[in-house]
């Protein structure tokens, strides 16, 4: 049943949102001639790797500066880019790795190599299902550039205060039984998250609770509060640099 809800959902997908995507693909393309599409590897269901689609939203090359996370005053974000992000566009293409059975509908957000390789035993079974366009901790932190704006280290910010608790929530869908339902609810505080956020994360909250995730991780998914540095699920001692 996922998969089929999948490949109706990219299909469908595809059609409606060729309405949105081609003008910005247009858009992206008259800005400096280049391709409108970036195309990177990341980590698939397993441990392997595909290639994901997304509509490009920074400069050319801005992916050789070493830099993995992206704050909200980021400069390699191009003009069009911060519109495309804005609306998260550069989500819609995904569904053509979702078409091709590489991603699904709903499932941990699949994340860069050099992320995965930092990955705890914990954190690694999270790679036992299919990465996805949308999660429960995906839009909690909807804001993550602006969580990382003006850290004078946006990497070190990430694995010490948004890592920790992206990976919680994540992991709660990873245990979860496959259930059609909770996509679908998933799939529903997504796109509610756009129209009315705190009343979108008071649901997520109460998913949290319902999948075992505790009070700590519910209060977290509310985001009401100031995020605090965490160790990643599995260890017991806070992320204080990026060396290895």
């Amino acid at each position: 049943m996922k998969r089929a809800l999948d490949l109706v959902a990219s299909l469908v997908g595809l059609l409606v949102g060729s309405v949105i995507l081609v003008p910005a693909m247009i858009a992206v393309w008259l800005q400096d001639g280049r391709s409108p599409f970036y195309v990177a590897p990341r980590a698939a269901r397993g441990g392997g790797t595909f290639r994901m689609v997304k509509l490009r939203s920074m400069r050319i090359l801005a992916d050789t500066t070493g830099v993995m996370s992206t704050a909200g005053n980021d400069p390699r974000i191009t003009a069009v880019g911060r519109f495309v992000r804005r609306w998260k566009l550069d989500e819609l293409t995904q569904l053509w790795n979702v078409l091709r059975g590489e991603m699904s509908l709903v499932g941990p957000r699949p994340q860069v190599l050099p992320d995965v390789a930092r990955y705890t035993a914990e954190e690694r079974l999270l790679l036992t299902v299919r990465p996805g366009i949308t999660d429960v901790a995906s839009i909690v932190f909807a804001d993550e550039g602006e969580v990382l704006r003006g850290a004078p280290d946006p990497d070190l910010r990430y694995h010490q205060v948004i890592r920790p608790w992206k990976s919680r929530l994540a992991l709660l869908y990873a245990r979860a039984d496959e259930s059609v339902i909770l996509d679908l609810r998933i799939v529903w505080l997504t796109v509610l998250t756009i129209a009315a956020r705190p009343r979108a994360l008071n649901a997520v909250s109460r998913l949290v609770r319902e999948l075992g995730g505790g009070e700590e991780l519910a209060r977290v998914a509310l985001r009401s509060e100031p995020l605090r540095e965490a160790p990643p699920p599995g260890t017991s001692v806070v992320v204080t640099s990026l060396a290895s």
